[in-house]
């Protein structure tokens, strides 16, 4: 099964040239290095810290009563900084220079019940490569319970979508840690995608046999065999980590491309899909940044409140995104491209719901390219 062919416009206009000289201008000029360095490693080990002191604690040191929820939530917030800082500029090979570490930092992801390969192929590959692209980009195409795109068949169930979509967000690290690799991996063996991750799919079954072990060994069994919890406060203590997480982390994504003022393209039946737009501007008109100047959102998710800067730079690590973003600004208006960036965090969510509200219910006045 062969992916549909995806055809972007030639860069006619000079956009993608003019933005990246600039961008490398910047780099030169101020000597700074693209990736995190001494910003990285200290948020690297605050992030492990917070995940991993209090399960230590539980687990060890007799941690329960209340401040066992406590460390439960603690735990949430440390997994979901370490999905959206240390795994994610690591698997984009934006954390280091040296690739020895972004494969480490890469597979924290793998520490924490994920998987790396599957993680690249449907963010790195899919994600990146066909932003918001209907039948390509499977992060707006999630269970038929949600609808993420006007291209999608609607249900009445979708009309309470932006009531009940916030439980299905905060259960994304549960499906993500129990069958949600397993099934990545058969799609992708049927799709020929495991090959771009340079392992076979008999390697990586084996792979995630492993380390899902190893993850839910330490994670719920260690528990119960040294803490006096009983295993169902264990269980349900895991589930509001999980919980935690995952709501943090769909609360980032989803704001970032399931707008209404973003572009959702259809592929064209066997013929694939023709864009006017090249690849850069493609990302402007599929990509949003929220809460720009909030010092504190920007730290803890990872900068991906600058999604536009990510998608055009994915390689750059992302404590440099309040910077270029000045650039990027700059060449959009310069070619009269869209550069959506003037919503605070709590407008994001805001208009995040409204969108949810209109593709439940009528198909929405958005743009299909």
């Amino acid at each position: 099964m062969k992916l549909p062919i995806v055809r972007f416009a030639r860069d006619n206009s000079g956009f993608g040239k003019v933005l990246r000289e600039r961008v490398e201008a910047y780099f030169n000029e101020t000597g700074k290095n693209k990736s995190g360095g001494f910003k990285m490693y200290l948020k690297t080990t605050i992030m492990l810290v917070l995940y991993f002191v209090p399960w230590a604690l539980f687990t060890f040191a007799g941690l329960e009563g209340g401040w066992f929820w406590v460390a439960e939530i603690a735990m949430g917030f440390g997994l979901a900084g370490i999905g959206l800082n240390i795994m994610h500029d690591g698997n984009h090979n934006a954390y280091s220079n040296k690739s020895w570490v972004n494969k480490l930092m890469g597979r924290t992801v793998d520490l924490v019940g994920g998987n790396a390969e599957m993680w690249m192929i449907q963010h790195n590959v899919l994600h990146h490569t066909f932003t918001n692209i209907d039948g390509l980009d499977e992060d707006i195409a999630p269970a038929p319970i949600l609808r993420f795109n006007p291209n999608k068949p609607l249900y009445k169930i979708h009309r309470f979508q932006h009531i009940y979509a916030w439980f299905f967000y905060s259960m994304m690290t549960i499906f993500w840690m129990l069958p949600k690799d397993w099934m990545a991996l058969a799609r992708y063996h049927k799709k020929d995608l495991i090959k771009t991750t340079g392992r076979t799919t008999k390697g990586l079954f084996f792979h995630m046999l492993w380390t899902k072990s190893f993850y839910f060994t330490y994670a719920l069994v260690l528990p119960l065999v040294f803490s006096e919890l009983s295993w169902y406060v264990i269980v349900f203590g895991w589930m509001v980590m999980h919980s935690v997480a995952g709501f943090l982390m769909a609360i980032i994504f989803q704001p970032a491309h399931v707008m209404e003022h973003n572009s959702f393209p259809q592929i064209e039946g066997e013929g694939g899909l023709q864009l006017d737009s090249t690849r850069l501007e493609h990302q402007l008109q599929s990509s949003a940044n929220f809460g720009v100047n909030n010092k504190i959102l920007s730290y803890l998710c990872g900068g991906l409140n600058f999604q536009i800067e990510h998608h055009l730079f994915p390689n750059i690590c992302h404590v440099h995104y309040k910077a270029i973003s000045e650039i990027v600004k700059k060449t959009a208006n310069e070619f009269e491209l869209p550069y959506r960036a003037d919503m605070t965090f709590k407008d994001a969510l805001r208009l995040h719901t409204v969108t949810l509200k209109n593709l439940g219910r009528k198909v929405p006045e958005t743009v299909v390219i």
